[in-house]
Parts: structure tokens; C-alpha cells; sequence
């Protein structure tokens, strides 16, 4: 698409949603300068390009399309059906997956696609065959009441939330954790990394019906082989959430026993983050449980989102170009030259670096918890989010460490020189901040004290560091 294009379609787009309401239009192109000006360090963003932007804005919105592709519950679904047929075979060519199910609205709701599809196949199809009936409608009263019992007493093991799991693999405030009698496994206290054999001893004692690996905030990889060995050594089947991953996993980056397509059971990710994709989610699994996951509408699912969907097909045919596989290259080159930075400017770091898109910094080293770190570096115009580090002292809420990613800037073509600049504004703006009091002289977890003249110099670093990266060149709103 040339640039007068791109910028006529968004342009005429602004100009249609503001005569209709005007705020909309100035928040999404205020949404756009925001996002221009600020170094994005948030692991799970990135920028999807204008094509996969554009094809969420269609007419495809207004279609009801519940089913599956050939099987629908409304008429008038032939142009649904075929961009969920190509963002399927996008999927499956690009991961190398028997099947992929590209209808959840996010990651949490390809988790819960997954979930429902092992219990239905573990659980579910044996009570059928049981009772020798075909559907659940078919059983009696006494029989559906058993298997609603035999439904929520199973069992299921994941990564801890302080450790760098997710809050769908069980965290008790999410219903994961109420699904399941759930229980962690976490990280070697000195090291950080993942100890396969508690792994294996913590599966035997709890067997569980369901073992999950991937993360949200852990550094490093993850042997997937030797996941699904312990998987297989007490029966339970292997989950793989990989949704931050994914798109080291679509370049080539991850690869043999680290990438999970060919040793879980069932995949599930997010279409956005280092995918680049819009936001939602998708199930990749093998024929076994094809059948169970494309029953996510009804199960857990309500009518799917064709315009997504349409974007999704654009995203992942965008992904299987061979220029993806050097972007995704180039994330990993970035992450560790950010960590590389920071770890020579005195910054602790969760396993002391990374293997993948991530970099945690225990900001407990600079005297401060995660949340005024986090708004710290928002005041001096770095982007990032809070974030647990293990065993953390602080909990969810306040946090001791900071999640920063590359994704994003490495979108915008940053490379290892601009982490290097990137890592100095980070140290220079934590090692500035000291933590503020409550009026009791009590310390505060949220208060923090930073020169707002620093903070100004800072963010005008952090734009002079973006010069010559500009975010959609191609866009011009006015």
C-alpha cells in the first residue's frame, strides 16, 4: 500500500467516526502520538502493521457466525468461512500444526478452549461411553450429575504467577484456579530457572490431569521435550500457553526441543504480541482433539469475531514472509543487548539476562517496588509494566520487578546500539527515584520522588533515541 493510501484510509476513516463523535476521534489520534513519542517496552505490545489494522474495520463486524467453517448456525456465513478458512491454514503452515482453531477472542479464551477440550476428551467422551450415550443430553439425571462432580475434581500443574507463569494457569482469582484443583511448580531460588526434575517430582506426587508450561515473565526457554516426558510419565496431558512466544516460535528462533508444536498435545497463544497480530487468541492441537476444540462455541465461547478473524488471516500471512523470520531474530538480538545494558549498569535481573523477547529487573536493587518504578519511567516517558519477581516480598499488587520487552521496538527497526541508549535512560531514571513516605513517615509502596526536570530530560532522550524510527511513517492524520 503506498503512503498516500495508508494515510487517505486512516484519515477518511477519522473523518467518518468524528462526525458521529468527535471524542473518539481525537482519543484514537491522540492514542497514535502517545504511542509515536514513548519508548514501548511492554512485553506483551507491539504495532500491527496497517493492513492487519485495516481489516478490522470491515463489515465482517456485523456477522453472527457461530459454528465452525461448513457448519454454521446462521445463513449468509460463505465469506466468514473463507478468511476463518485462511487464517487457519496461515496457522498450520506457519507452526506446522495439524489443525488450528483461530476463533477465541483471547488468550484467556484459548485457554479456556483448551481446558474444556482436555476435560471433554479425558473426562466428558469416557462418561459418554460409560453410559453408552451420544451426547450429554442423552444422559440420565444420576449420570449428569457424576460427570459434573468428575468435571471439577481434576486436577492441573503450572507454572507459579511469581515464578513468570500466566493468571490463566491457575492463579486462584481467575477461574482457571477455580476449575481446577491446581497446584505450581516454580523456579530454583538461585538460579531462577526452571528445575525439570521438581518439575517431574512435584507431577508424580500431585498427577495431575493436565501439566502447562509457558509464561508471561520468564526470561528464558523452556525444554518442551522434557516437559512432555514428565507429562507422559504420570499420564496428563501437555498444554503449551505460548502466547508471549509465539512469535520467535512463527521465525524459526525456537526451535527442536523449544518449540512446543511438536511435543505438546494442545498450543494455545495470543495473535498479538510478538506475533504482531491483532488481538485475540487461537488453539493449535492434533487430530485427537480437533473435534473437541472446535466445539469452543458452544462451550465456552459465544459467536466468533469475523473481522478479527480477517485481520488474523493478514497477520499470519504477513508472519510466513521470510523478512519475519529476521524481525523475530532481531527481537531476541535487541532483548539481550537491553539486558547486556542494563546488567553493566549495576540492574539485578531475574536469571541474570534472557533467551527470548523479555527482561525482568528486580528493582528492589535501586530501593524501590515495581510500581513506582513503573511510574517513574511513565513520567520520563519509558513505557513498561509491574511485575512480580519469584517469591516476591511486594505481591501482585506493588511488585519488586519491572517486565520490559523488544517486541515493539524492534517493530519500529531499534537495534542493539538503541538498547544500549535504552538501558542508560532506564538506570538513569530508577537510579534517580527514591520511594516516598506516607504521611505517618511510614514508607510508601506507591509514592515515590523524582526531579520532574530529570524526568523531562529523560523523555526528551527517549524521543531523540525514537529520531530516525518513525511508527507508521506512512499514516499522516493531518
Amino acid at each position: 500500500m503506498s503512503r498516500n493510501a495508508e494515510s487517505t484510509a486512516f484519515r477518511s476513516a477519522l473523518e467518518v467516526i468524528r462526525a458521529v463523535e468527535p471524542r473518539v476521534a481525537d482519543a484514537i489520534g491522540a492514542e497514535l502520538t502517545d504511542q509515536r513519542e514513548s519508548l514501548k517496552l511492554i512485553a506483551s505490545e507491539n504495532y500491527a502493521s496497517p493492513a492487519t489494522l485495516l481489516a478490522m474495520g470491515n463489515w465482517f463486524s456485523d456477522k453472527y457466525a457461530e459454528g465452525t467453517v461448513g457448519r454454521r448456525f446462521y445463513a449468509g456465513c460463505q465469506n466468514v468461512d473463507t478468511v476463518e478458512a485462511l487464517a487457519a491454514e496461515h496457522a498450520r503452515e506457519l507452526f506446522g500444526a495439524a489443525h488450528a482453531y483461530v476463533q477465541p477472542h483471547s488468550g484467556i479464551d484459548a485457554n479456556l478452549v483448551a481446558f474444556w477440550a482436555i476435560l471433554a476428551d479425558r473426562v466428558e467422551a469416557p462418561a459418554l461411553r460409560r453410559a453408552q450415550a451420544r451426547h450429554v443430553n442423552d444422559l440420565s439425571e444420576a449420570d449428569w450429575f457424576a460427570l459434573r462432580r468428575e468435571l471439577g475434581d481434576q486436577r492441573m500443574l503450572g507454572m507459579s504467577l511469581d515464578a513468570g507463569g500466566h493468571l490463566t494457569h491457575g492463579f486462584r482469582p481467575n477461574i482457571s484456579g477455580k476449575m481446577f484443583d491446581q497446584r505450581s511448580y516454580g523456579t530454583d531460588p538461585a538460579t531462577g530457572l526452571v528445575d525439570y526434575d521438581r518439575v517431574a517430582e512435584a507431577a508424580r506426587e500431585f498427577r495431575p490431569l493436565v501439566l502447562v508450561a509457558g509464561y508471561s515473565a520468564y526470561p528464558r526457554r523452556v525444554n518442551f521435550r522434557i516437559m512432555r516426558e514428565i507429562a507422559d510419565s504420570v499420564g496428563a496431558t501437555f498444554m503449551v500457553d505460548m502466547a508471549h512466544f509465539a512469535g520467535l516460535v512463527a521465525g524459526k528462533v525456537f526451535t527442536g526441543d523449544f518449540d512446543p508444536v511438536p511435543h505438546a498435545h494442545i498450543v494455545t497463544t495470543t495473535t498479538h504480541k510478538s506475533l504482531r497480530g491483532p488481538r485475540g487468541g487461537m488453539v493449535l492441537c492434533g487430530p485427537e482433539l480437533a473435534d473437541q476444540v472446535d466445539r469452543g462455541c458452544p462451550m465456552v465461547l459465544g459467536g466468533p469475531l469475523p473481522h478479527v478473524m480477517a485481520a488474523k488471516a493478514v497477520a499470519l500471512a504477513e508472519a510466513r514472509r521470510p523478512d519475519f523470520a529476521d524481525y523475530a531474530r532481531r527481537i531476541v538480538d535487541n532483548a539481550q543487548a537491553l539486558a547486556d545494558g542494563l546488567l553493566r549498569r549495576g540492574a539485578k535481573l531475574v536469571t541474570g539476562g534472557t533467551d527470548n523477547h523479555l527482561v525482568l529487573i528486580d528493582v528492589t536493587g535501586y530501593g524501590l517496588t515495581g510500581r513506582q518504578a513503573e511510574q517513574a519511567l511513565l513520567d520520563s516517558g519509558i513505557v513498561t509494566n509491574r511485575n512480580a519477581v519469584p517469591q516476591d516480598p511486594n505481591g501482585a499488587w506493588y511488585t519488586s520487578g519491572i517486565r520490559i520487552g523488544t517486541p515493539a521496538l524492534t517493530t519500529r527497526g531499534l537495534g542493539t546500539a538503541e538498547m544500549d541508549g535504552t538501558a542508560e535512560l532506564i538506570h538513569t531514571v530508577l537510579s534517580q527515584t527514591t520511594a516516598g513516605t506516607n504521611p505517618d513517615g511510614t514508607a510508601s509502596k506507591a509514592k515515590y520522588v523524582l526531579d520532574p526536570a530529570l524526568a523531562d530530560k529523560v523523555s526528551r532522550q527517549a524521543g531523540e533515541l525514537l529520531t530516525g524510527f518513525p511508527l507508521y511513517p506512512d499514516v499522516e492524520l493531518s
